[in-house]
């Protein structure tokens, strides 16, 4: 029964073998990585990334990857792809063929009708004499002393080095191509990082009838009953044209109060909080999280081309998914 050292121990081998690999993989690199970058960035068609067994899983986030990058990618099965799903792939397109030994047959044997059909062919291999590797047209060598597994038998370093290089070839397209955070949050509308890049503030703020908004000539009590009515906590206090003077919180009623304004007599004017933390519509509404965390208000008026259009709660954000 190994010790909890030895189980450590063994973790560190493997992690050690695995980053050593990787390192292998870089200082490899070559002319051939330029070709297939440029291959696959002139691509009129798309990347169709195939392999089988742990080579298949590994193919499988490689085209999920540059599919979320931008570049049009799919995962094609070789077993399939022999019974029909071939008809898949165009002469337009580029095929990212994995195998760690290059001789792997359901994949060597599609090679022919692929060539046919005009595709051109990226290999990544451990192995550039291989079937594979001689048949494509650009070969990525992907060899690695050893694998991790203490029999040297499971995919272990191959695979990782194999995901690392596809990695880089996904990154490097990305950065060619211009791809931006916008365009990362388009391909990933689900999710929290999609909500992030692409909700704006003017997308969840109170505007028009549903924000709280009064006059500078306004009484407090005029305020709270608009305060009341709204429910955001707050009100915005305007001048006749509509600039934006002030704000009127439950903090300002509370500091009244100790001051002894009289409530129904006092004008607003007097004791609201003057220049209000503010945020401009068009910005990101995760933007609006981090200004009321570092300024500590939970809600902030919102404005568009210098005028009051609404306001936003932290409630608001939460709601919609963005903290």
């Amino acid at each position: 029964m190994p010790t909890s050292q030895d189980l450590l121990d063994l973790a560190r081998e493997v992690l050690t073998i695995e980053a050593d690999a990787i390192r292998g993989v870089a200082a490899r690199l070559d002319e051939s990585f330029v070709a297939a970058h440029a291959m696959m960035l002139t691509c009129k068609g798309r990347v169709v990334v195939s392999g089988i067994g742990k080579s298949g899983h590994i193919g499988r986030k490689l085209a999920a990857t540059l599919a979320s990058t931008g570049t049009p990618a799919f995962f094609m099965h070789p077993a399939e792809a022999a019974h029909g799903d071939l008809g898949m792939i165009t002469g337009d397109d580029v095929v990212l063929a994995l195998s760690y030994s290059g001789a792997v047959e359901e994949l060597v044997s599609l090679l022919p009708a692929i060539k046919r059909r005009g595709a051109r062919i990226v290999a990544i291999t451990g192995n550039p004499d291989s079937a594979l590797g001689q048949a494509a047209d650009v070969h990525l060598n992907a060899r690695v002393d050893k694998e991790a597994c203490p029999l040297n038998l499971a995919p272990t370093a191959s695979t990782t080095a194999t995901l690392a290089l596809g990695d880089a070839l996904a990154v490097s397209l990305l950065e060619a191509r211009g791809f931006s955070r916008d365009d990362f949050a388009l391909s990933h509308p689900g999710g929290s990082l999609g909500r992030k890049l692409l909700v704006h503030v003017r997308d969840v703020m109170h505007q028009g009838e549903a924000l709280a908004v009064v006059g500078r000539h306004a009484s407090v009590r005029d305020a709270l009953f608009e305060i009341t009515r709204k429910g955001l906590g707050l009100t915005a206090v305007v001048d006749e044209a509509g600039n934006l003077l002030g704000v009127f919180t439950d903090g300002d009623l509370r500091r009244a109060m100790d001051q002894d304004v009289d409530l129904k007599s006092a004008r607003i004017e007097t004791v609201m909080t003057r220049q209000p933390k503010t945020i401009e519509a068009g910005r990101l509404a995760v933007e609006a999280v981090q200004l009321m965390e570092k300024s500590k208000v939970y809600v902030l008026l919102v404005l568009e081309h210098g005028k009051l259009a609404g306001a936003v709660r932290m409630h608001d954000l939460l709601q919609a998914g963005v903290v």
